[in-house]
Parts: C-alpha cells; sequence; structure tokens
C-alpha cells in the first residue's frame, strides 16, 4: 500500500512538473519578447537622439557639438515623456559655448487637446544662435546624426530670443499641420546693417506668424499597440510652409512674406538601388533682413588647398560652395543622389557608391539693403557633380565633388572638394 501510495504521489509529481514545463517555456518566451520590444524600443530613442529614462529622455543633440562661433558647445537637454504623462510635456536644455563664453537655454512644454487628431497646443522661450539664411520646416520630423557635418565650419549666427506659441494637428494620417506665432528679438553676431527708407537696423523686433503643411499620399499606416505607425515610408511628400511678419505688432520692425516648397521623391530598384530627387524651393518678399532670407546650404570652407579644406561632407549640401557665398530672396536647389547596391566585400565590409549632382538658382532684388557683409548674387545655374563611397571603415567613408558652369572658378584646384562621409545606423 505504501508503495503504492508512493508511486501514485511520484506520477503525480511527474505529471505536475511536466504540465508546468510548457507553461515555464511559455513564461520564458513571453519574457524574452518583452526584452527583445523594450531592447527595440530603446534602440528607436536612441536612433532618435534620446536617452531614455524613468520619466525623462536625455536629448543627445545637446551633449557636444562644435560650431567656428561658439568652439565647443556642451550641455544638457531632454524632454519628459509618456510615462511622467501622455497629456502634458516639459522640454528644455541648457547649453554653454566656450568660444564666445556664453549660456543658450530653451524652456518649453505643450499639452494635449485632442487624442485622435494628435493636437498639441506648445509654449516656448528661447534665447539661442541660429544660422543666418537657413530655413527649416515647422512639420518635419526630428532628425538626428551623432555630429552635424556643416555645422562644424558655420561661422554665421544671429542671436535670437524667442517667444513663441504653436499649435501642432494631424488632420489625417496623411496630412500633418503646424502653425506657430511668435516674437523674437534679433542680434547678428556678426557686421550688419539692414538699409530701409534711410534708418539703418543693426538689431531688430520680429513678430511673424507660420502656418506649415506636410503631406505624404502615398505612405501606409497601421494601427500598433493604440497608436498609429507609418508601414511604409512612401513617396513623393510634399512640404509647404508660409510665414508672415507684421510690423508694429508687439514692436516690430518688418513687413514681410515667405514662402518655402518642398518635395522628395524615391525611386527604389529591383537590383536594390535608390535614386532620390529633393526640390528645394523658396522666396521672400517685403522687407525682410538677411537673417531670414535664404543661403543654398554651403559646406565648403574659405582655404587655399584643397587638403585644408578636407572637412565633412553633408547629407543635402552644396560641397564645393563656399560658406556665405551666395545670399538670396528667392531660390531653388535640386537634388540628385544615386545609391548602389553595396558591394559585399565580406560580411563586415559593404562600402556603397552614391553618385550625387547638385544645382541651384536664385536671386536677390534688393541687394544694397544688406550693408557691412559681401556676398554674390545666385542668378545663375550653380552645378556641381561628384559621388560618395561610403562605409568604408567605421562608418566613415570619402567623398569628391567638381564644381563647374556658370560658377566655375578660375583656379582649378578652387573647384574641388574633397572631404570624408560618416554613416552610422543602429
Amino acid at each position: 500500500m505504501l508503495k503504492q501510495s508512493l508511486a501514485i504521489i511520484l506520477f503525480c509529481f511527474a505529471t505536475f512538473c511536466m504540465a508546468q514545463n510548457p507553461v515555464s517555456k511559455k513564461s520564458d518566451s513571453v519574457k524574452i519578447a518583452r526584452d527583445s520590444i523594450k531592447k527595440a524600443e530603446f534602440l528607436k530613442n536612441l536612433g532618435n537622439g534620446f536617452l531614455p529614462t524613468n520619466f525623462f529622455d536625455l536629448d543627445l543633440r545637446y551633449l557636444i557639438k562644435f560650431n567656428q562661433y561658439e568652439g565647443f558647445r556642451t550641455g544638457l537637454g531632454g524632454t519628459t515623456n509618456k510615462s511622467f504623462s501622455d497629456r502634458y510635456r516639459v522640454n528644455g536644455y541648457l547649453v554653454y559655448g566656450f568660444k564666445d563664453t556664453r549660456f543658450k537655454y530653451s524652456i518649453g512644454g505643450g499639452f494635449r487637446v485632442n487624442e485622435a487628431t494628435n493636437t498639441w497646443i506648445n509654449l516656448s522661450y528661447t534665447d539661442d544662435l541660429k544660422e543666418t539664411g537657413s530655413s527649416t520646416f515647422l512639420t518635419d520630423k526630428r532628425f538626428f546624426t551623432f555630429f552635424e557635418p556643416r555645422l562644424l565650419n558655420i561661422d554665421l549666427f544671429h542671436r535670437h530670443i524667442t517667444k513663441s506659441i504653436g499649435v501642432q494637428h494631424k488632420i489625417s494620417n496623411h496630412l500633418l499641420s503646424e502653425t506657430q506665432f511668435s516674437a523674437s528679438k534679433i542680434n547678428p553676431t556678426y557686421n550688419y546693417n539692414f538699409v530701409l527708407d534711410n534708418e539703418s537696423f543693426n538689431t531688430f523686433d520680429l513678430s511673424t506668424a507660420k502656418f506649415s503643411l506636410q503631406w505624404s499620399p502615398f505612405s501606409k499606416f497601421e494601427l500598433k499597440e493604440d497608436q498609429i505607425v507609418v508601414t511604409r515610408d512612401g513617396y513623393p511628400k510634399f512640404t509647404l510652409q508660409f510665414t508672415q511678419g507684421f510690423k508694429s505688432v508687439f514692436g516690430s520692425d518688418f513687413n514681410f512674406s515667405k514662402l518655402d516648397f518642398r518635395t522628395i521623391q524615391q525611386f527604389t530598384h529591383r537590383n536594390d538601388s535608390k535614386t532620390n530627387i529633393t526640390l528645394v524651393a523658396g522666396i521672400a518678399g517685403g522687407e525682410t533682413p538677411l537673417t531670414h532670407l535664404y543661403h543654398a546650404y554651403p559646406n565648403n570652407i574659405t582655404k587655399e588647398t584643397i587638403l585644408q579644406r578636407f572637412s565633412v561632407a553633408g547629407l543635402n549640401s552644396f560641397e564645393t560652395m563656399y560658406f556665405n557665398e551666395f545670399f538670396s530672396d528667392k531660390f531653388s536647389t535640386l537634388q540628385l543622389k544615386h545609391f548602389f547596391r553595396p558591394f559585399k566585400i565580406t560580411e563586415r565590409f559593404k562600402p556603397q557608391l552614391v553618385l550625387i549632382s547638385r544645382y541651384a538658382l536664385g536671386d536677390m532684388k534688393s541687394i544694397n539693403r544688406h550693408q557691412g557683409i559681401t556676398f554674390n548674387r545666385l542668378n545663375h545655374l550653380y552645378s556641381e557633380s561628384g559621388f560618395e563611397i561610403n562605409r568604408l571603415l567605421l562608418g566613415f567613408g570619402l567623398s569628391f565633388a567638381y564644381r563647374y558652369g556658370a560658377y566655375h572658378l578660375p583656379n582649378f584646384e578652387d573647384n574641388i572638394a574633397f572631404k570624408f562621409t560618416f554613416n552610422i545606423s543602429l
């Protein structure tokens, strides 16, 4: 009887263990899946330039940078995440430039008023520098790179103290909008005077309203974990932005308007190669100071020899165009890039050849308004072509570009840009 009882107990115990084994495996698989999701989410945040913590995501863009005016620029910044709140957010940064010995900062926040349309109202106060002649779209997605190639050589900045309030609103999955009202105090860090009606301004106040639309008609979206995510990045994409400056509103000095447009097309070929076409255009009218006009994304420093100009190639910049060489009140650029299928030398060594051609055209109507700084008009077609060989070693590659056409320079070497590239993906 005792033996039978022991046998039954052992049988039940064995059966129990066998029954629990699949559950254990299932539990392990669930844990592995969760860890995998967490790792993927962490890498996604890191790829977007954030180091996530419990309630606050550190913004890696502010850790360290370098430019010709500030020298090394370092600091901390970040934003609250969904663990803090999915209805409210607070963001900001504090940085210090070692060459100009000044702190710069921004503090802001927002609150969501509609979850279905992802409508947010945002407020911010910023005291920082901005590159003169640069133009950005409100609806652009956040872009992060471990270092910004063009930034290394930029020396023409203006200081701005800006108070802004904005509304971002998703009209549909394919159409995003953002509106912003701002008041700024502008102080160029270089010798510049804007002459208007026999009055000269070396500092000025601006009050502006911006409205931006981004249309992605061919992208595909799905609902995953209560969030709309992009499952296919479709092309072409279109972005349009209108800016209006109001004179005498909050002490603003000038009345002007700007219209900016960009379209991006990408063709993916059967042999795993692809072709990118980017068209950008802008026009400014009225009393627009140089700070809010256009350069054409130059990325070449003014030095004598090719090796002295050896630096980092940008992603969408003109590598042979010198900094501050051209400014325009209307301009357009066309960039063509063809990415060949990577050459599989080994499993780890897969360099990629990219052929590039870039063109720019612009003009400046009232060039005499801008005093104290010398630049040229871009009223003829600017042309450059070249190639990149990327991912030769640890993400580094080489870039070559040649300047030709209407703005070909007499000295042959001055038309050549030889640089390195840096491409890395997480």
